[in-house]
């Protein structure tokens, strides 16, 4: 075999496709592969990015915290400090743990890759796994924690909640798939607008309660209504109210997922936005805890246990919405500034998970865990069949839970802690690894003041990661036990099951790549070729299909008619030599009114004859331009392409006749038939019977053959298009031919 040089295509003189004009108003034009590095994130546009899950925690994080404690009643808010000082180390730990994960791992892959390269298949799977359930329910949960807030502010919307809720995903949706700078463009405002009001109002609620003023939220009048509670329950409502307060690490490991999305350097763009987001959002957490306890905000996890709120006739309040209020005073413009922007970025948090997603979900499919579908970019240089399925998953949930945030708030977090404690635990393994690995070094390498600096590194990352491991494993077991029994054991069961199906793509994918994969053993050849052009009434596509079997020179071309009944049998062989068709035909009976299987046996006759040929089957089919002209044929083509494409050694080539109407899609008329401009024949509209007329070149029979090697037809109205060549396992598109 002689060595081929590789055909070089120059992309910029491609011209952009044009797609539909209600696809270009929604997303806009398409963007050329070189364009990727231009939609690349600055640090300050991947904070809105990919940190508006974490901001927006602290937004539910500290309501949650507290709701839970006051099940037991007031005096429990004695343990909100304690409780929330421990999620805030946690998540300092947390960060400090995904900052390492990020300089090892920088390929964007997250706890998945650190899983997959640490501690094996298994572990893997299950991490994407709870990912994936988790960026599901991250939109969920923000998406109608963003609809709670709007209607604290305008509670008549509150009937219309879970259309609002469906609304919104939608709307984001639209905005992800316009691509990555645009969406960073559409979120950036109102996330550093967020981050602005929140800390100002407690800078200001702080501010007033040092100067003996402080602000008090309208439920701090309402006592509640308490359970009575052993010892041991006592316990777990402290550790459900801690559970419940971790939401606020949620969206961490986005930057870790996104690395590939930052510009250069990636790694330390990465590192510093994680940083930042940290730093941010502790500040907005414990803000949040001590203005909430200071104001006196009492939010019941059943609205009804608050004595004296009138909980049949109106929502209660979002946290967020009572310290607001009590630090500007309700009707407020900085209320209604902050409740704006809480539910924009509430909202907007959504977005986190539609980067996270599709991002692990192109890795997953690279891998081979995942259809290949979700490795494919859009127009827009986004993975936008993985950000669709992420919209159409959190519409489901959404739907089914009717946008109810303290449903949804027992099934969150699980996923992101069983992914936490996984990684944390892969890294452990890691940084292991390398320590083994310097020291396997000679004496002399490992005194070397690079080594010096290399090891110490590996000792820090060490102990930061497996401090990070034990705690999101204790805290993992804490979430567990507290939320089990609320619903998150639905996510427990999503987990198992998707990554069955995982493995079960991954082995299927496999056993196909060990099955085409190519050997010195497989040996490929036929005797003869064949070309058999379906016939159902002698009409200008079926003229058409003849010449394109004719042109390609096949060893015998006949034309072939199933008759379902003896009047089209005579209709058609009338019509053949009336206009003198060279081309023999073939009518095969069908008493059963099928079409592929007289068809096949007709292949298996032929071969039985003629030994092992090469089989092309013709089909001319109808290109129309409205929607409802699909409706009024039969697709006979299609459906006889589906049953031949399972014989072994048939190739179905797709001959298109597009109808005037199909102007509409493509914006041709009519143009004359193929063979008449290859063999030299002028254009004539005017009717007459239809002859395939020899050429010069073709006038001695070709050996096989039974048709002449004539390739031209008179008639009009045919439009050259390519053909679509299908064969046994596969499909062979051809690149449309055109004549204006």
């Amino acid at each position: 075999m002689g060595v081929v040089s590789p055909l070089v295509v120059n992309e910029s003189a491609e011209p952009a496709p044009e797609s539909p004009i209600a696809k270009r108003l929604l997303l806009g034009d398409p963007l050329a592969s070189s364009d990727a590095d231009d939609h690349l994130l600055r640090k300050r546009m991947a904070l809105p990015i990919f940190a508006s899950d974490a901001l927006s925690s602290v937004a539910y994080a500290p309501q949650e915290l507290l709701m839970i404690l006051l099940i037991g009643g007031t005096s429990f808010l004695a343990f909100s400090p304690w409780i929330a000082t421990a999620v805030v180390v946690l998540l300092i730990v947390v960060v400090l743990s995904y900052r390492q994960l990020i300089k090892a791992y920088p390929s964007g892959g997250g706890d998945y890759e650190v899983a997959r390269t640490n501690l094996g298949e298994i572990p893997a799977v299950v991490v994407a796994s709870a990912l994936l359930v988790d960026y599901i329910l991250t939109v969920a949960v923000s998406v109608a924690s963003g609809v709670d807030n709007i209607i604290s502010a305008v509670p008549g919307l509150n009937p219309w909640r879970v259309e609002l809720a469906v609304g919104f995903v939608v709307l984001i949706v639209l905005v992800n798939l316009r691509g990555v700078r645009e969406a960073s463009r559409a979120f950036a405002l109102p996330t550093y607008v967020f981050i602005g009001s929140v800390a100002v109002m407690i800078v200001v609620g702080i501010v007033r309660w040092i100067l003996g003023d402080p602000p008090v939220a309208s439920s701090a009048q309402y006592e509640v209504q308490a359970e009575s509670l052993t010892q041991a329950a006592v316990i777990l409502l402290i550790l459900r109210a801690f559970s419940s307060g971790c939401s606020a690490l949620t969206g961490v490991e986005a930057v870790s997922n996104g690395v590939p999305a930052f510009r250069r350097p990636k790694v330390a763009n990465a590192q510093k936005t994680l940083t930042a987001m940290g730093i941010v959002a502790i500040l907005l957490f414990s803000g949040l805890t001590v203005i909430a306890l200071v104001s006196g905000v009492h939010y019941a996890e059943n609205p009804c246990h608050l004595i004296g709120f009138d909980c049949a006739n109106q929502p209660q309040p979002s946290l967020m919405a009572q310290v607001a209020a009590a630090t500007f005073g309700a009707g407020s413009v900085p209320f209604f500034v902050i409740q704006a922007a809480t539910a924009c970025v509430l909202l907007l948090a959504a977005n986190t998970a539609f980067n996270g997603f599709p991002l692990l979900g192109a890795v997953l499919a690279r891998d081979g865990y995942a259809p290949k579908a979700l490795n494919t970019r859009g127009d827009r240089l986004v993975f936008s069949n993985g950000m669709l399925i992420l919209g159409v998953a959190a519409i489901l949930v959404l739907v089914v839970s009717q946008a109810n945030l303290t449903t949804l708030i027992q099934l969150y977090i699980i996923g992101v802690f069983v992914s936490f404690s996984l990684g944390q635990i892969g890294m452990v393994r890691h940084w292991r690894r390398e320590l083994r690995a310097l020291k396997s070094l000679p004496g002399e390498a490992r005194r070397q003041r690079s080594a010096r600096l290399h090891r110490r590194e590996i000792v820090s990352g060490l102990v930061i990661n497996s401090i990070g491991a034990g705690l999101t494993a204790a805290v993992f077991l804490i979430v567990t036990v507290t939320k089990f029994t609320h619903g998150a054991w639905l996510v427990f069961l999503a987990i198992p099951v998707l990554s069955l199906l995982m493995i079960g793509v991954s082995r299927y994918y496999r056993d196909v790549e060990h099955e085409i994969a190519l050997d010195d053993r497989t040996r490929f050849g036929a005797t003869g070729d064949v070309a058999i052009v379906l016939v159902g009434r002698l009409q200008k596509p079926v003229v058409k299909a003849i010449d394109y079997a004719l042109a390609a020179r096949h060893d015998t071309t006949v034309g072939l008619h199933v008759a379902v009944t003896k009047e089209s049998a005579n209709a058609v062989q009338k019509d053949w030599e009336e206009h003198r068709m060279q081309v023999p035909l073939v009518i095969l009976e069908s008493p059963y009114r099928t079409y592929g299987g007289p068809v096949t046996a007709f292949i298996e006759q032929y071969r039985a004859l003629h030994g092992p040929a090469v089989v092309t089957v013709y089909l001319p089919q109808y290109i129309v331009g409205h929607w409802w002209e699909s409706l009024l044929h039969n697709r006979r083509a299609r459906r006889m392409a589906n049953q031949l494409m399972l014989v072994h050694g048939v190739t179905i080539t797709l001959v298109p006749w597009l109808l005037d109407s199909s102007e509409l899609v493509y914006g041709r008329r009519s143009r004359p038939l193929p063979g008449q401009e290859r063999a030299g024949h002028a254009y004539t509209p005017s009717p007459g019977p239809l002859t395939i007329v020899p050429s010069a070149a073709s006038e001695a029979p070709r050996a096989g053959g039974t048709a002449s090697g004539g390739r031209s037809a008179s008639a009009s109205g045919g439009r050259t298009s390519g053909g679509r060549s299908m064969s046994g396992g596969g499909t062979r598109e051809t690149a449309p031919e055109r004549r204006d």
